[in-house]
């Protein structure tokens, strides 16, 4: 192998009902990115246990993630659809990236010190280390690209770090093992054998906000439901939650120089630029000079006829669990046969014997 396979990875967490910014800013990119890509996409079981140790629906909560990714429209036959805990290079490797991974580093992540709250000493070791997980994920399959949205690509950014750390300190090892690859990083050249991923970041909506406040990320885990679209919610409910979204008395600007400031607005003519497939300055070139009374309607049209069809879908495959999980067998096999490649080379350059 003279250079990188392309592959493209990402996983959810089964913790709480997806919403609308998991759809926007995850799900329907795993979709797009499927047609010329080989991808693998991963229920992040493990990663819940940072949330919450004890979780009394957790196969349901991983069930209906997986309903989700095969009701938006994601092909499990040709990628790969598994959850990360039947897989166990994911915990192997991710002990090695701990070894390979500085504190320092660790200490410069803002989400653990934002879902840490003040009372850090409370919090597990598995919040702190966290993305050490995220990065074995990643490079588990040697993937080239993930698709992020802005809170992940600090993460995305220490699994690079972790990668060069790795490839730097047994580059000597990598040679004579006979897997590396010569790349180049910036202007030095290194024998590789973990890629240097890179960050896949598009659309009008990357962030989708809470309704209620648009400086916050929309969250399953806000206590206020009318915070998120949920994409199990009917027609009846979406409606509701979107009449009821927060805005200001101002109308829609014609410029997008007149969302600076709007964090409501900026957002929901967001959702709607990225539903419509469309940018924000299409948006505000319709309903600039309206008012939120004429705005909010059409988006309630929009979002029902985007969501439905999804949310149909998803019903109907989790009233069938066991083709569910025989869809999760199916790639988990899958998925471990290529992880057992790579743990196997990363022992050998390491020097474990097995």
């Amino acid at each position: 192998m003279t250079e990188f396979k392309p592959l493209v990875f990402s996983g959810v967490q089964p913790t709480g009902n997806l919403h609308l910014g998991n759809y926007l800013g995850a799900i329907r990119k795993f979709v797009a990115l499927q047609a010329n890509n080989d991808c693998i996409y991963c229920v992040v079981d493990m990663h819940a246990l940072t949330a919450q140790l004890v979780h009394e629906d957790m196969p349901n909560q991983t069930r209906s993630i997986t309903a989700a990714f095969l009701a938006a429209g994601i092909d499990p036959e040709k990628h790969i659809v598994f959850n990360q805990s039947a897989v166990p290079g994911h915990a192997e490797l991710a002990w090695i990236f701990n070894c390979v991974a500085r504190i320092g580093w660790m200490n410069r992540m803002t989400q653990f010190k934002d879902k840490a709250g003040k009372d850090r000493e409370q919090a597990s070791l598995g919040l702190y280390a966290y993305p050490s997980l995220m990065a074995a994920d990643i490079l588990l399959y040697r993937a080239t690209h993930v698709p992020v949205g802005d809170d992940q690509k600090q993460h995305l950014e220490l699994t690079r770090d972790i990668a060069m750390k790795f490839n730097l300190d047994y580059m000597e090892h990598i040679r004579r093992t006979g897997y590396g690859i010569d790349i180049t990083v910036g202007d030095e050249p290194v024998h590789a054998y973990f890629p240097m991923v890179e960050p896949l970041i598009d659309g009008p909506a990357p962030r989708v906000m809470s309704l209620r406040d648009g400086t916050k990320k929309m969250s399953k885990s806000d206590a206020s439901d009318l915070s998120r679209i949920n994409l199990l919610d009917d027609e009846e409910n979406i409606s509701k939650k979107i009449r009821k979204a927060k805005t200001d008395p101002d109308g829609l600007p014609s410029e997008i120089a007149g969302l600076a400031g709007r964090p409501e607005a900026d957002n929901l003519v967001g959702i709607y630029a990225a539903l419509a497939d469309k940018s924000k300055a299409d948006v505000l070139a319709e309903f600039g000079g309206q008012q939120f009374s004429v705005f909010k309607p059409a988006l309630v049209d929009l979002a029902v006829h985007a969501l439905s069809p999804i949310t149909t879908e998803m019903r109907r495959l989790m009233a069938d669990p066991g083709h569910i999980d025989a869809v999760l067998r199916d790639g988990s096999a899958r998925a471990r046969a290529r992880a057992d490649v790579t743990m196997k080379q990363v022992r050998d350059i390491i020097g474990f014997l097995y």
